[in-house]
């Protein structure tokens, strides 16, 4: 029998590109699946452009807004699949993504993590240009995350296709959090899987440059939710292997917070600088343009990013 695939889509004011994302989940050439929309109280016409797909198939559920890691939630519950797809309203995949990675679930278990290549784009699919990216590799799952750490490198949602087994391993998606709430999650699907595989086959596109976007955001609640998110996933990759590499990993996931958040999250840095004491410190440097390197290297990294701020502000 067809393993079934549940398509999860969380949905917040996405009336721009929803209908595009939905039409390639229904594109997917893999034919066991089933399409749910959670809308996570938008206030544009993302839900009326939702209820036109119902006649198609598509589930469509309608919550007060609590965030994309709740309406994930919520669709994950009201899913069947033995495989889940996890993928943002303006967000698109290849129309074979699925089914490559079903032939690829079929050689390595449902134990195995599953991503697959990636590319960003802005307005169109053909703007990608699928620059390998360090983390679409196998791997063991600690090495993968040190890579990630270490690395500062990302597999964004829709790249992954998870079992519901390894998914219910490793617990849902934390609430709490906004920022990073999918490094945290996918975090922990890692851990809980046998071993990462990379599926070069299947392609997915990740849409940015968008205004407004929750991971463009800088609000302190923002960094409050990016740092806890680190912490949760440093604690998590350390009690797999607490080692000399993952303690550096971990140092430079905290030390590269400090100079990323600096000067908003006053106090979430001053604990990212006690981890990195705690955990050996590490030799990693603030990253930045030829200007901002120039102030540095006289001023020192702190004024270089006040400097570097103001003049994206006045460009």
């Amino acid at each position: 029998m067809t393993a079934l695939v549940s398509i999860l889509i969380p949905c917040h004011n996405a009336a721009p590109w929803l209908a595009e994302t939905l039409e390639c989940a229904l594109g997917q050439t893999w034919p066991h699946k089933e399409i749910i929309v959670v809308d996570d109280g938008s206030r544009d016409e993302s839900l009326a452009i939702a209820r036109r797909f119902e006649a198609r198939g598509v589930t469509v559920i309608t919550q007060p807004n609590r965030g994309a890691s709740a309406a994930r939630n919520a669709a994950w519950t009201a899913s069947r699949g033995d495989w889940l797809q996890f993928l943002d309203a303006d967000d698109l995949l290849s129309p074979d993504k699925i089914a490559r990675q079903m032939e690829m679930a079929a050689k390595v278990g449902a134990e195995t993590a599953l991503a697959g290549r990636w590319s960003r784009f802005t307005s169109s699919p053909a703007d990608a240009d699928f620059t390998p990216q360090p983390l679409c590799m196998d791997a063991a799952p600690v090495d993968w995350l040190i890579v990630k750490f270490e690395q500062n490198a990302m597999m964004h949602p829709a790249a992954w296709l998870i079992s519901r087994e390894l998914a219910k391993r490793a617990g849902p998606w934390d609430e709490t959090l906004s920022l990073d709430d999918d490094g945290e999650f996918f975090t922990r699907v890692v851990l809980a899987a046998r071993a990462v595989h990379c599926c070069q086959a299947a392609t997915s596109y990740y849409r940015s440059g968008l205004p407004g976007s929750l991971s463009g955001a800088k609000s302190e609640r923002a960094w409050q939710s990016a740092y806890r998110s680190l912490e949760l996933s440093a604690d998590r990759l350390r009690a797999v292997e607490d080692s000399a590499r993952t303690r550096h990993a971990c140092a430079t996931v905290f030390q590269r917070y400090i100079y990323e958040a600096y000067p908003r999250g006053a106090e979430c840095r001053r604990r990212a600088r006690a981890r990195v004491e705690n955990l050996g410190g590490s030799a990693l440097a603030p990253e930045g343009g030829g200007w901002f390197q120039l102030w540095r290297k006289f001023l020192g990294w702190r004024v270089a990013k006040r400097l570097e701020i103001l003049r994206t502000r006045t460009s």
